[in-house]
């Protein structure tokens, strides 16, 4: 393969594993779509491509474990702000099991309203009381939106150490 061509191709391998990434990036914003597993997958197609080398093996770990973790954020998060606001374990977990439902019924969605909205009615007929249910929902929006916060950190430092790995 002459030079020039070669150059080219790693150029484009480059541009489109940045623009894969950068979808997962922005699709963070939508809580039950993968962006984290989009930007590790992209770094999976590029270790596949390249080679992965000790340097590669080293950050596509690191990746992968952030990857992991960062999956599982949001649902500690949301759990753990709902039940600082005063939220039964029994809700949250038919709060959890009504995201889960809630993503197959109403794609992108469907799964956090219907979580938020599950956790409101457990907690309204435990209570009684609608302004603690609606407390208690108020808390997993907030975690929902740290979750967020945290998981775009999360996905720039994966980045972050794919571009060290690439480019190094």
């Amino acid at each position: 393969m002459p030079e020039w061509l070669k150059g080219s191709a790693e150029l484009l391998v480059h541009a489109l594993v940045v623009t894969f990434m950068l979808a997962g990036l922005g699709l963070l914003a939508v809580p039950v779509l993968p962006g984290l597993v989009i930007i590790w997958a992209a770094a999976l197609g590029y270790g596949l491509y390249a080679g992965f080398g000790v340097l590669g093996w080293v950050m596509f770990g690191l990746i992968t474990v952030l990857m992991i973790g960062g999956s599982f954020v949001d649902n500690l998060l949301m759990a753990a702000s709902s039940r600082k606001e005063g939220a039964s374990w029994l809700s949250i977990g038919l709060a959890l099991l009504a995201a889960i439902l809630g993503n197959f019924a109403f794609p992108v969605l469907g799964g956090i309203a219907a979580a938020i909205l599950a956790l409101f009615a457990a907690e309204w007929i435990r209570l009684k009381d609608a302004q603690k249910a609606y407390t208690t929902m108020k808390g997993m929006m907030v975690g929902c939106g740290w979750a967020f916060v945290i998981r775009f950190i999360i996905g720039l430092v994966m980045i972050g150490l794919w571009m060290i790995w690439a480019w190094t």
